[in-house]
């Protein structure tokens, strides 16, 4: 059995990675990357892997029996190249799936659904057996802002008081390399979230608490939040993009309390109280 990860050098993929080290042999995982000097550290086996070049990956795919396609990063370009992999997968053989998704996709307004959903079609009209990771918000999505908010004396955002269930990315990884390694795991969907939500008030109140210092969150319109983005030097596309998102969160797009990622891990996922301690220390 060969079970390969997409994005193996990524934030996600290479916990991904180390977590299933410890679940099944390291001769029976591949890397996918498009870095492959950078995955050589991975200690598995390597291949090259660029999601917008369908010529390469085929060849690359070549006798993989599972198969984790980690959601691209290039905003836009997803659907395109979840596609190519999806397509490149069905002429390689590959038995399995697991992709991962979005939370609470058919109702989200966020603006990543839809090539998500896109994806999510392909996987079902491919006749490949898949699994879908309905993964929620990473906790580094938020806690990111931290020393800026530390620095600034506030917390900023457009969420206003909606409910954020975030975990962070160690703990989304160990639940995919669980699932990839148990095939019982065919043909389910997972809506993962973190066990507790907050506030972005409630965040603001956790820093204050941990540096001893007055954080307040500061709700301002989507407008003028991007704006500032921008002006402290991220690009455009993105400012824009993570004011959105905070809005969406505003609507509790980014709330569950479902509770599917702790009974995968079983154990509770890790608290934002300890992911800003982490990011304090």
């Amino acid at each position: 059995m060969k079970i390969a990860i997409t994005g193996a050098t990524g934030q996600l993929g290479h916990i991904v990675v180390e977590q299933l080290k410890k679940r099944v042999s390291a001769e029976s995982i591949v890397a996918l990357a498009r870095n492959t000097e950078k995955a050589k550290s991975l200690g598995v086996e390597v291949r090259e892997f660029d999601y917008s070049k369908p010529e390469i990956l085929n060849g690359a795919l070549q006798g993989i029996d599972r198969l984790l396609l980690i959601s691209g990063s290039e905003l836009g370009k997803r659907a395109e190249q979840h596609a190519n992999v999806i397509n490149a997968a069905k002429e390689a053989g590959v038995k399995w799936i697991v992709y991962t998704s979005l939370l609470h996709l058919e109702t989200s307004s966020l603006n990543l659904a839809e090539e998500h959903k896109s994806t999510e079609q392909a996987l079902k009209e491919s006749g490949i057996d898949y699994t879908l990771l309905r993964n929620g918000w990473y906790s580094e999505n938020y806690t990111a802002s931290v020393p800026g908010a530390i620095g600034g004396g506030a917390f900023l955002g457009s969420a206003d008081q909606g409910k954020i269930a975030s975990a962070p990315r160690a703990d989304y990884a160990e639940a995919a390399a669980i699932v990839i390694a148990d095939e019982t795991n065919k043909g389910k969907t997972y809506e993962l979230a973190g066990d507790q939500s907050y506030t972005l008030t409630d965040l603001a109140a956790e820093i204050s608490k941990q540096t001893g210092k007055t954080i307040p969150y500061n709700n301002i319109p989507e407008k003028e939040y991007a704006n500032i983005l921008k002006n402290i030097g991220l690009p455009e596309g993105l400012a824009m993009g993570l004011a959105s998102w905070d809005v969406s969160a505003s609507k509790d797009d980014l709330f569950d309390d479902g509770k599917q990622l702790s009974e995968l891990l079983g154990r509770p996922t890790t608290s934002i109280a300890e992911s800003v301690k982490i990011v304090l220390s």
